[in-house]
C-alpha cells in the first residue's frame, strides 16, 4: 500500500474535461493533483522559444535534461509546475505550443523522461493524474484507473463554449476537425498510445454534468480506500 493513500490515474482523449474533473476530484479527496500534459506543454514551449527543431530527439532531450524542473506542493491541489525559475501557466495554452507539443510527445526518449518524473511524484500516493497513457504506461499499477470519455461533438461544443466565455473567436467545424485529428494520433502515436482496457473504469461524460463525473469517480475511490483500511 501506498504510504500517503492511493494513485489514481484519469486517461482520456483531447477535450474530454480531465483536468477539471482531476482537479474537483483532487478537492473531494484531499489529495494533489497534476496534469500530466502540462509538463510536455512546457517542454514544447520551451523547445519553441529557443528555436530548436522540435523533430530533432537529441536537441529535445538535452533541453529537458538541461532544465531546472520544480514541482511545487502547497495548499492547493495542483501541483504548480515550474520551468527555470518560472511557474507554468497561460503561456502553454496557445495553439502554438499545442501543435510543438504533439511533436514532441512522439518522441520515444521524451515520454521516457516524463515517465521517470511522473513516477517520481506519485511515488508516495495521495495523488490524481491525468494524461493519455498514466494508467497504461506510467502507473500500471494504480489503484484506480479511469478512463474519461465524451463523444468527439460533445468535446467540440464545451471547447466552443469555453472559448466564448472567454470572449474569444470558436469555430465549431474547425474545432471538431482538430479534436479528430488529435484522436487519431494519440491512437495511432508509436509509443504508448491512449488505449485502454478492463482495467479502467469507463465513463462516458457526454450526457452528464462535471459534478455528476466526479461523484461517480469519488464513490469508486472512497470504496476501494475505505476497503485498504
Amino acid at each position: 500500500m501506498r504510504t500517503k493513500g492511493i494513485i489514481i490515474a484519469i486517461d482520456g482523449p483531447a477535450g474530454v474535461g480531465k483536468s477539471s474533473i482531476g482537479e474537483m476530484l483532487a478537492l473531494k479527496l484531499n489529495y494533489k493533483f497534476i496534469s500530466t500534459g502540462k509538463m510536455y506543454r512546457a517542454l514544447a514551449w520551451k523547445a519553441d522559444d529557443i528555436g530548436l527543431d522540435l523533430s530533432d530527439e537529441i536537441e529535445i532531450m538535452a533541453l529537458a535534461n538541461r532544465i531546472k524542473w520544480e514541482y511545487k506542493k502547497d495548499e492547493n491541489p495542483v501541483i504548480k509546475i515550474i520551468v527555470d525559475g518560472i511557474v507554468i501557466g497561460s503561456q502553454i495554452t496557445c495553439e502554438k505550443v499545442g501543435k510543438a507539443t504533439s511533436a514532441i510527445a512522439k518522441l520515444r526518449e521524451v515520454r521516457k523522461f516524463m515517465c521517470a518524473a511522473q513516477r517520481e511524484l506519485g511515488a508516495d500516493g495521495g495523488i490524481i493524474l491525468e494524461g493519455r497513457d498514466i494508467g497504461s504506461n506510467v502507473f500500471p499499477d494504480a489503484e484506480i484507473k479511469v478512463y474519461l470519455d465524451a463523444s468527439p461533438d460533445e468535446r467540440a461544443r464545451r471547447r466552443v463554449k469555453q472559448l466564448k466565455e472567454q470572449n474569444l473567436e470558436a469555430d465549431y467545424e474547425q474545432i471538431f476537425s482538430l479534436i479528430l485529428k488529435r484522436d487519431k494520433q494519440d491512437a495511432e502515436r508509436k509509443y504508448n498510445p491512449l488505449k485502454k482496457d478492463n482495467s479502467y473504469y469507463y465513463v462516458d461524460s457526454t450526457k452528464i454534468n462535471k459534478e455528476e463525473v466526479v461523484n461517480e469517480i469519488f464513490r469508486v475511490c472512497e470504496k476501494h480506500i475505505k476497503a485498504q483500511i
